[in-house]
């Protein structure tokens, strides 16, 4: 009996797990990926002799997704953990340690808040408030700003929590939804009068020995995307750049620098997608889809025969970044750093948003080279894409000053890599999760049709697995229900040349 063929557009960390999940329920796969390689924003390459992610450097340990996929492909055992390091804040002038028991900025210790001197005593003295004032309605959704400062005052907003979701969404508070960015916080508020309550219940729920929250690989997070595609080589099919076919049986074949410009669906229920420059058309044909690229770009390709979900997914907008990695000598650090960074709310003014010490983080990068310590800069945030607007040079002298005036570091680094993400980070604001469900549910009136990606339930590596293991259930339930069909969706045909095979990328 013939395999179903599914077509994957988009060869990101969701991209490559829906094509995993397909590959295991036993169907035919072909991944589309328009750039020249795969793995989204995750991506290791070396600096200085060794490898240092340039994308997300780790992920939750705390969701059970990721892990799951590391032990399903067998590298469980090598994770390494972050070391035991606090972090910093850098606020009103200087480094100052994060408040304990802080919850994504909101305290629950007004005597930790005020040793920190985060704040000035008056925006601690504002955040006791939450404590008497009356309830603040919360409504359907509203955002971060509105709802935090409400509570506890700007002060809290700008150098706590703002700095914290802007290493994760690089968003305004303004903007960001409550509900989407902080569902824990928001979920327990709904509950409690005051928002410091709510986040002590939180923590008081929490195990008290839950292991580390971050967890990543040997070599980097980078190196995910390859151990996927090479378990799924390992299944029967080519998992490099385009092998000139599509996998005769089971398996993924990968397929890079393929743009998908169109789909289609056929009268057969089955769809055709159109990619390659408008000259020279290919077409190929398929069973069911995933789109896994961001929000604009899946927009364009729903916009024909899911147009409800086109609309809402084109009014997600994305923020951009740079990260700047710098190796130095540890010998111009005037000490080696304890924490393992720091963060810099938007209202100190400053270029850099978030340092990481990456040799400090990390350990297995002091092992391999002891004598230097990695560092990484943050440049970016939503709504200021004129601050990446500069050259490469320009971002490194920034990542070089604010070492330099910060961490009283001289001289200059021996490598530096500048490592930039245009529309990276999608931006949940305010009815993020209702504008969600209105995609899902345009979507699930389609059959053979599915969507994965950052753009829905969460930036991080586990929660886009999730989507994706969402996806491939509903297309492999589906074609299921179907019991597939008697012609062949997997032939390629090239306009004007029908059974001609495409160009290796």
């Amino acid at each position: 009996m013939r395999l179903p063929h599914v077509v994957v557009v988009g060869g990101g960390i969701a991209g490559l797990t829906a094509a995993w999940f397909l590959v295991r329920g036993g169907a035919r796969v072909t991944l589309l990926e328009g750039a020249p390689r795969i793995g989204g924003k995750l991506q290791v390459s070396e600096i200085a002799g060794i490898p240092v992610d340039e994308g997300a450097e780790s992920l939750l340990a705390r969701r059970p997704e990721g892990l799951e996929l590391l032990r399903e492909l067998g590298v469980s055992g090598e994770r390494v953990h972050p070391a035991a390091t606090s972090s910093a804040v850098l606020s009103r002038g200087a480094l100052r340690a994060l408040p304990a028991g802080q919850m994504m900025g909101v305290p629950t210790d007004l005597r930790a808040l005020a040793a920190s001197q985060v704040l000035p005593a008056a925006g601690t003295a504002r955040a006791a408030l939450d404590l008497v004032l009356p309830k603040t309605p919360l409504g359907s959704d509203v955002s971060v700003a509105g709802y935090v400062g409400a509570r506890l005052g700007r002060e809290v907003v700008d150098r706590l929590v703002e700095p914290l979701l802007g290493g994760v969404y690089a968003g305004r508070t303004e903007e960001l939804s409550f509900e989407a960015t902080m569902a824990n916080v928001a979920a327990a508020a709904r509950t409690h009068r005051s928002l410091i309550t709510a986040a002590r219940g939180l923590r008081g729920a929490a195990p008290k020995d839950a292991g580390p929250v971050f967890t990543s690989l040997p070599d980097g997070m980078g190196t995910l995307p390859l151990l996927l595609a090479d378990s799924m080589a390992d299944s029967g099919a080519d998992s490099g750049a385009d092998s000139g076919a599509d996998s005769a049986g089971g398996g993924c074949t990968i397929r890079t620098q393929a743009m998908v410009r169109e789909m289609a669906r056929r009268p057969d229920g089955g769809w055709r997608l159109t990619l390659g420059p408008a000259r020279e058309p290919e077409q190929l044909d398929a069973d069911a889809v995933v789109v896994a690229v961001p929000a604009q770009p899946a927009a364009r390709l729903l916009a024909a025969e899911v147009p409800a979900a086109s609309r809402e997914l084109a009014r997600i907008e994305y923020a951009s970044m740079a990260i700047i990695t710098l190796a130095y000598p540890a010998s111009a650090f005037p000490r080696r750093p304890t924490v393992s960074g720091y963060l810099v709310p938007a209202v100190e003014g400053r270029q850099v948003k978030a340092v990481t010490f990456s040799s400090v983080k990390w350990p297995q990068l002091t092992e391999r080279a002891p004598d230097l310590i990695v560092v990484r800069c943050s440049i970016g945030r939503f709504g200021e894409e004129h601050t990446l607007q500069r050259s490469d040079e320009e971002l490194r002298a920034a990542a070089i000053a604010e070492l330099a005036e910060v961490c009283g570091v001289r001289g200059l680094p021996v490598e530096t890599r500048v490592t930039r993400w245009g529309g990276g980070l999608p931006q949940y604001t305010v009815g993020h999760a209702d504008r969600v469900a209105r995609i899902r549910a345009a979507v699930a009136a389609v059959p053979g049709l599915a969507v994965a990606g950052a753009a829905y339930d969460g930036l991080g590596v586990p929660a886009c697995i999730a989507t994706a293991r969402a996806a491939a259930g509903r297309v492999l339930e589906q074609l299921e229900s179907r019991g597939g069909s008697d012609h062949d969706n997997g032939q390629r045909r090239q306009a004007g040349d029908t059974g001609r095979q495409g160009a290796r990328p």
